[in-house]
């Protein structure tokens, strides 16, 4: 069986439009809690959401469908996505729902989903979910329904567990940090976090209004924070996107650290400090510089398809800790189930606090090769783009012209209608005109 609804991140869409739309969520929670109510009797659920105005008609409508089949609910607000994955498994709940749409734009939304330790679901149980959505409803009597209550501090129990992950033996006091929350999830949190830790924040992005998500703010739109950093003059910047998982920051000087670059400081910390990294790892976007450089200090990278649940996977199989994506992703096993980019950035500033280092000075040894990615919608003969026979004689004469040099990696995105086509390059240049190329061949 194929999955209809699910995607490489949860259920995600333009709200209004099938299947983002109240009808379908009330259907989705009735059928999470049929499957749930097979394995236990009185199952309970973690809901949170991001400042979208639509995430209150998706709350409504989830926990409506949830206690129509038994199932108790416990409403957080907006929480992080990793704050829901933290209080799953904190409240002992059977499972976790995050109402997001993560980096996109306003007006989609979308639906993940966390199981009973903090992890995300695997395929299978996605599956058992839409073949759930294909038979009838089982609507529970009365005395059956689920209730819903609210976890009032749900935000201050996240906050202190972020700084559980940091020690006691430093703190951020004499340091400036430029935090971008995107007007997302974390728009409270993160400036309460850094300054609790001492540090002196000057925030931006963190006063959401219901539409203004992601909306030229956060990891996603970087010029922003760069700008900040500048002009404040502070000492780092923290950008997060709309369901704070994701992560990139800025250096003093206002250059963009990725998830590639972060995930390298990160090792090399640890190895500084005598700790065993005996691999990590990306995914196939993941920089070849990165790759490089790990290896020169014997350190493995296995790149796993584009995803934060693969990164996820590989890690498991392996039984390493460390791993991320180029988009902000960073996963630190052995201090969250799941991407985090609140507890990401406290691993990076307590690396520059316990080395005396700022964070260029922690990437040093590291130099990324170009890339460069262009994004084409998938709609007329782009929809058709594996046996478009323009786009695939181009894709043939750029990958015959980087070999040795550069790479080219084109997939379909799992969570937006459009197709990533990404090319590595010694030069920027050569990246960028590679791209495009193969770019306008889809029109």
């Amino acid at each position: 069986m194929s999955r209809v609804y699910f995607g490489t991140d949860g259920i995600r869409g333009r709200v209004g439009v099938a299947p983002m739309t109240p009808d379908f969520a009330l259907r989705l929670g009735h059928a999470v809690g049929q499957v749930l109510r097979q394995r236990r009797e009185q199952p309970l659920v973690l809901i949170g959401k991001d400042t979208r105005r639509s995430g209150y008609m998706f709350e409504s409508a989830l926990e409506s469908g949830l206690n129509s089949a038994g199932v108790d609910v416990l409403l957080l607000g907006p929480v992080p996505t990793p704050a829901v994955a933290y209080l799953t498994r904190a409240q002992r709940a059977d499972l976790g729902v995050v109402i997001s749409a993560s980096h996109n734009p306003h007006p989609d939304n979308g639906i993940k989903f966390f199981g009973n330790d903090g992890s995300k679901l695997p395929d299978a149980w996605e599956l058992e979910v839409e073949a759930q959505l294909q038979r009838p409803p089982a609507w529970a009597a009365s005395d059956g329904l689920g209730k819903t209550r609210r976890l009032d501090d749900a935000a201050g129990r996240y906050i202190e567990f972020c700084k559980s992950t940091w020690g006691t033996e430093h703190d951020l006091r004499g340091l400036r940090v430029v935090v971008d929350a995107a007007h997302g999830a974390a728009y409270a949190i993160a400036p309460t976090l850094l300054q609790e830790l001492g540090a002196t924040v000057h925030a931006m992005g963190c006063q959401p209004d219901g539409s203004n998500i992601n909306d030229g703010v956060g990891a996603t739109h970087m010029q922003a924070a760069q700008d900040a950093v500048r002009q404040h003059q502070a000492d780092v910047g923290v950008a997060l996107d709309g369901d704070a998982d994701r992560l990139q920051m800025v250096t003093a000087s206002g250059q963009t650290v990725n998830g590639d670059a972060l995930l390298y400081a990160l090792v090399m910390d640890r190895l500084a400090m005598g700790e065993a990294v005996p691999g990590v790892v990306g995914t196939l976007m993941t920089n070849q510089a990165v790759e490089d450089a790990l290896a020169r200090h014997g350190v493995a990278l296995h790149r796993a398809a584009v995803g934060d649940r693969y990164v996820l996977e590989a890690l498991h199989q392996r039984g390493w800790v460390l791993g991320a994506e180029g988009s902000g992703h960073m996963l630190m096993l052995d201090k969250h189930s799941t991407g985090d980019g609140l507890v990401s950035a406290l691993q990076v500033l307590h690396a520059m606090r316990r080395q005396g280092k700022s964070l260029a000075q922690l990437l040093q040894g590291l130099t990324l090769y170009p890339q460069h990615l262009e994004n084409v919608v998938l709609r007329g003969e782009a929809q058709q783009w594996p046996s478009h026979a323009r786009f695939q004689q181009a894709l043939g004469q750029a990958q015959d012209a980087l070999r040795g040099q550069g790479r080219v990696l084109v997939r379909a995105s799992g969570t937006e209608p459009v197709l990533r086509i990404m090319v590595e390059a010694a030069s920027g240049e050569v990246a960028a005109r590679w791209a495009r190329d193969l770019a306008r061949t889809l029109g």
